[in-house]
């Protein structure tokens, strides 16, 4: 028997949920809520939410239902590796395929990072991630690797929550803006190994910062 395909708007409105942190790990997801947003039966929201956690981005809990997928600390360092190579060979590859259209688009990001940076250094957390998902946007896009593509955004959705955690801490703005000048300049400058090495340790955490994160969203 053939499984029905989920419905793409009901995927799309629970992956936008999670983008701008409506959701968050270990989130219920509200089937009742769902249906009444939708206007729809329960069997396509049930679709969406298996076909979401065939992805990794959501989990069954006893008693609970399905929530939002929310790490251990193994669990998040394993991902956070696996992350980590997937932006690095996004930035290698985008070395040395960017075109004059990238650039000009990466030059952009840089610019609204580093303007936000020293205009509200330790404001506006959200407002810089958002910024920041633009930063990674652009050199996933210049990578010209659709696949890549897809596989950054659905790890990357694992750690959403995290990454924009981390803006919180002070001093994390200005530092990442500084970091992302840094890889843009070895981006552009055609360094495809520089580039790799130094997107892998942007997006690393330490274990200590690691368990701050996690408790801090547990």
């Amino acid at each position: 028997m053939t499984q029905t395909a989920p419905s793409p708007s009901l995927v799309q409105h629970i992956l936008q949920r999670i983008d701008l942190g409506l959701l968050n790990p270990g989130d219920v997801l509200d089937e009742s809520e769902l249906v009444a947003t939708f206007g729809v039966s329960r069997t396509p929201v049930r679709e969406a939410i298996l076909y979401l956690e065939a992805l990794g981005l959501v989990r069954r809990l006893p008693r609970k239902g399905a929530a939002i997928f929310r790490p251990t600390l193994e669990e998040f360092l394993a991902i956070l590796e696996v992350h980590a190579k997937l932006e690095g060979q996004a930035a290698g590859l985008a070395a040395r395929r960017l075109s004059r259209q990238g650039a000009a688009d990466l030059e952009a990001a840089v610019l609204a990072c580093e303007s936000h940076a020293q205009n509200s250094p330790d404001a506006d957390p959200d407002g810089y991630y958002q910024l920041n998902l633009g930063f990674h946007a652009c050199i996933a896009h210049a990578s010209g690797n659709a696949v890549l593509v897809d596989a950054l955004k659905t790890n990357a959705r694992k750690l959403l929550a995290y990454y924009r955690a981390r803006y919180r801490f002070p001093g994390a703005i200005a530092g990442s803006a500084t970091e992302h000048r840094d890889i843009a300049r070895l981006i552009l400058d055609r360094n495809s190994e520089a580039a790799e090495a130094r997107m892998q340790r942007h997006v690393q955490f330490d274990q200590v910062t690691a368990m701050d994160l996690l408790a801090a969203l547990s």
